[in-house]
């Protein structure tokens, strides 16, 4: 590939555009706002760098100056979309302010539905990740526990976060393609699911299922986990 490194290198960590010549035509923020653009309203397998260089209105070949690498574009898209945090000065309540960020990150992601693809622990620490885990600190420092144990409940959140939304895009886009409307979809397996807890062959599933309450919205059951996924760290 065109730009390729002969050794790892961070993006952040390169010139804004390599080799000599004028003034940088683009910045890093104007290619991942093209990049945001197209995954957005395109889905991120229909973004290329290809489909990036026409929005700009420059060649594929000179957008890899920028950016020499897919990855590397993933990463400014995911840097930038991390920009959208509201981060106003932390209270004393850590428990309040883990659940306020995980209800942004949520927004975001449905907001911008290929982040999650587009994540990697391989990277993600471009100045607005580092604001947010920055901030994060912040927030934990009344959390009588380990930088390395606060470490994790950020990750416990945002790996949450990221399940509730994966399902909730599931399910819209199942819902998208049924013939019939999603409450009579709900219904029909409700049915059978009843049958099935009566027959006998579950009777530990049957007394379960008796017990439970009825389910919540989405907005109420997000909040419960959440909720209980924090509390698990005081």
């Amino acid at each position: 590939m065109a730009g390729r490194a002969a050794e790892p290198e961070v993006i952040w960590a390169r010139p804004e555009r390599t080799g000599r010549g004028p003034k940088p035509a683009y910045s890093r923020s104007d290619i991942a706002t093209a990049a945001v653009r197209i995954a957005d309203e395109e889905g991120i397998d229909a973004l290329s760098m290809r489909k990036v260089a026409a929005l700009l209105g420059c060649g594929t070949m000179s957008l890899y100056n920028y950016v020499p690498r897919k990855e590397d574009l993933y990463e400014l898209m995911v840097d930038a979309v991390s920009g959208e945090y509201e981060l106003g000065e932390p209270s004393d309540d850590w428990r309040a302010e883990m659940l306020a960020l995980a209800r942004q990150a949520r927004a975001m992601m449905l907001r911008h539905p290929w982040l999650a693809r587009a994540m990697s622990p391989l990277y993600g620490f471009g100045p607005n990740v580092l604001r947010y885990l920055e901030w994060c600190m912040c927030a934990l420092e009344s959390l009588d526990a380990p930088y390395g144990t606060k470490f994790e409940l950020i990750g416990m959140v945002n790996g949450t976060v990221m399940t509730t939304v994966a399902n909730e895009l599931a399910t819209a886009e199942r819902a998208r393609s049924l013939p019939w409307s999603p409450e009579q979809e709900q219904a029909a397996r409700h049915a059978y699911l009843a049958g099935q807890a009566t027959s006998g062959n579950y009777p530990r599933l049957a007394v379960a299922l008796s017990e439970a309450a009825e389910p919540g919205d989405a907005e109420e059951t997000f909040e419960r986990v959440l909720r209980r996924v924090i509390d698990a760290f005081a």
